[in-house]
């Protein structure tokens, strides 16, 4: 399918509508429910039914919610685009070159956009999948054409939802009280979640909700947004006084963090959009979506035993022998040797980053509790957290340049670690050294990574 077409995308139970007749980037109708088969006679209907009404002192001509809103069409919402050129080129205004619509994999529909705004020398190419459980993923590919640099600074993915969404459901939460629901009314503003951890962190929301007043895990129309990248994010539920009401997400890139030379690009996360009639089916479209992948785990989870709330440091090889002997009678298939095993952990504050065996818990290496699991027919796990060091080690001695550090300083500890800095080749050759080197010499077969820090002040 070419430029200057309305667009309809269906899947079993859902239904997407794009008004992509150009010469902007192409306008979100409906995201939702099935609309069944519909003819051009229908589509235009339905252009005009969903047309804004006029009021005075506003925009002479409907602004459109794009999938990727302008200012420059008089959106004056959050941008889907916030890039510029030493302050100059800070107002996006794109022409549609083309649409294609094609085939995606596991059955999906994609629709690519390809676009440019001329005047500033940057392109963009928009992607958005369709796929049979209803779920739409979407994300962008922000190009610079001219010489010069240009700073991207925000990529937001957009989709509009109804009005009849009127609350809103997210999760927050702190260690120990992960995933606490909380809900607010969907009023006029911006609900904005932003992670700035450098990971997924506790207080996580996983998905921002918007739908009817009271909707639950099986009642109600619900339509939510997710952003599928484990670093800085920000999602957001977003309404304006005119009525209109969008769900969207993306990267969240800091100062001066993508810099494009003359041909760069930045292409951002998938955004992952889904809808239902309550948070369960919100939650199956995700679900099936997942499982349909070919790389999708398909061997059974084994049952697991860990060591950490057994002994936690007080690591001694003939009591965890007999802790192996009595997991291996309750049925476990797994046994994890956790935190303490290396060189100088005696408790939280020292070792980290000395990926050796500690000869003075562990005179004979590993290999005792090794062989004592295997032979009781369980595989053997390891505890790491590699990309982690405290200053109390050899490793932060020999290396303080290989931390993560802003301006030359350190960040604030935080469970007395600091983080390694892996895009310095010596780091990460020392860390691929030693995990190798454990893998070589023991018959390990699950490593129980942890990643425990937030990244604070790090650059």
């Amino acid at each position: 399918m070419s430029d200057g077409d309305l667009l309809h995308v269906r899947v079993p139970g859902t239904s997407l509508v794009l008004d992509a007749r150009g010469p902007r980037l192409p306008r979100v109708l409906h995201w939702g429910a099935d609309l069944g088969s519909l003819d051009e006679v229908d589509l235009d209907s339905l252009v005009q039914g969903l047309a804004p009404p006029t009021v005075s002192n506003t925009m002479d001509d409907p602004v459109p919610v794009a999938l990727l809103p302008e200012q420059s069409a008089g959106w004056l919402g959050t941008p889907g685009v916030s890039v510029h050129r030493g302050g100059r080129n800070f107002s996006t205004a794109f022409t549609t070159e083309s649409v294609t619509v094609t085939d995606a994999e596991h059955g999906a529909t994609s629709v690519v956009v390809r676009a440019e705004d001329r005047a500033a020398g940057i392109g963009v190419l928009l992607e958005v999948e369709v796929h049979p459980p209803g779920l739409i993923r979407a994300r962008a590919r922000i190009e610079n054409r001219r010489p010069g640099v240009l700073d991207v600074e925000a990529v937001v993915l957009t989709l509009p939802v109804p009005g009849v969404a009127r609350e809103l459901l997210d999760l927050t939460g702190r260690h120990l009280r992960e995933r606490s629901p909380q809900r607010a009314p969907f009023t006029v503003g911006t609900h904005l979640r932003e992670n700035r951890r450098g990971r997924t962190g506790t207080d996580a929301s996983l998905v921002v909700a918007a739908g009817e007043p009271g909707f639950g895990f099986r009642d109600g129309a619900v339509w939510a947004v997710h952003v599928g990248w484990s670093g800085n994010h920000c999602t957001l539920a977003e309404a304006t006084p005119g009525g209109e009401r969008l769900l969207a997400g993306g990267e969240l890139l800091l100062p001066g963090e993508v810099r494009l030379a003359e041909q760069g690009s930045y292409r951002s996360p998938w955004v992952y959009f889904a809808h239902g009639q309550g948070l369960d089916a919100v939650s199956a479209q995700f679900h099936r979506y997942l499982r349909a992948r070919t790389v999708h785990p398909s061997s059974p989870r084994l049952v697991t035993l860990n060591s950490w709330e057994a002994v936690y440091f007080d690591q001694d090889p003939d009591r965890l022998i007999a802790l192996a002997h009595s997991a291996a009678e309750l049925g476990v298939e797994r046994f994890v040797l956790d935190d303490g095993w290396f060189r100088g952990r005696r408790d939280d504050s020292a070792g980290l980053g000395d990926w050796y065996v500690d000869t003075t818990r562990w005179p004979d290496g590993l290999h005792p509790l090794a062989d004592a699991v295997v032979s009781l027919g369980m595989q053997l796990g390891l505890w790491v957290e590699p990309e982690m060091v405290n200053l109390d080690s050899d490793l932060a001695r020999a290396h303080p340049d290989w931390i993560l550090t802003a301006e030359g300083r350190l960040p604030p500890l935080s469970r007395g670690q600091q983080v390694l800095d892996l895009a310095q080749p010596e780091a990460f050759a020392y860390l691929l050294e030693r995990l190798d080197a454990l893998l070589l010499e023991y018959p390990i077969g699950y490593l129980k990574w942890d990643h425990n820090r937030d990244l604070v002040d790090a650059g």
